[in-house]
């Protein structure tokens, strides 16, 4: 019953007040199933990407952390190739530093910082680590190239949309043409014949 008050609570927070660039809803009207969206802060390779989070909240909540993974792929030396996201915040002591008193918020917003501010020496994935240690250029190129090809809303709907609706109304006039053309030969046959 706490579980499930604390949740209402924190989702009506977060509904009411997100933090910036920061939402979070539930799927399908599960208190235990919840998906939120980061935002890639500016002057940062993420800057301009929406990222997708699934959030699994555990039957002991608030004692024990959510389960967030990241369902849009993302470079980043925190986060491995499955979503998993290392950050002491989404652990239990004596390893992790999640306690009771931290919400659904202030851990998305630790991830939002985290990928702003990535800790190279508690990885996940140790390639992308050396890169950003050692060759941060490469590093920055290829998590801007991923955020472009993943996580940058393109609105293909939208382009598809205006592309069928310019085609029809080339068609449109092109048939226009025709039916013109053909009354003014019509036409001009007629006024031969007369």
């Amino acid at each position: 019953m706490q579980r499930i008050s604390r949740l209402k609570r924190e989702l009506q927070l977060l509904s009411a007040e997100p933090p910036p660039g920061v939402s979070c809803w539930q799927v399908e009207g599960r208190l235990d199933e919840l998906q939120a969206q980061i935002v890639g802060l500016s002057s940062t390779p993420y800057e301009g990407g929406v990222f997708t989070l699934e959030i699994k909240i555990p039957e002991r909540y608030p004692f024990e952390p959510p389960k967030m993974r990241f369902l849009t792929p993302i470079y980043h030396p925190n986060i491995d190739n499955a979503g998993r996201i290392c950050l002491d915040a989404l652990k239990l002591p004596p390893k992790g530093a999640w306690r009771p008193s931290l919400n659904i918020s202030t851990v998305l917003t630790s991830i939002q910082l985290l990928m702003a501010e990535p800790n190279p020496d508690d990885p996940l994935m140790a390639d992308i680590s050396s890169e950003f240690k050692y060759n941060k250029p490469l590093y920055l190129e290829k998590a801007k190239k991923w955020t472009t090809e993943h996580a940058i809303q393109k609105n293909k709907g939208y382009e598809t949309e205006e592309k069928s609706s310019l085609e029809n109304k080339n068609k449109k006039t092109a048939h226009k043409r025709e039916a013109l053309s053909a009354q003014e030969n019509l036409e001009q046959s007629k006024k031969a014949c007369m």
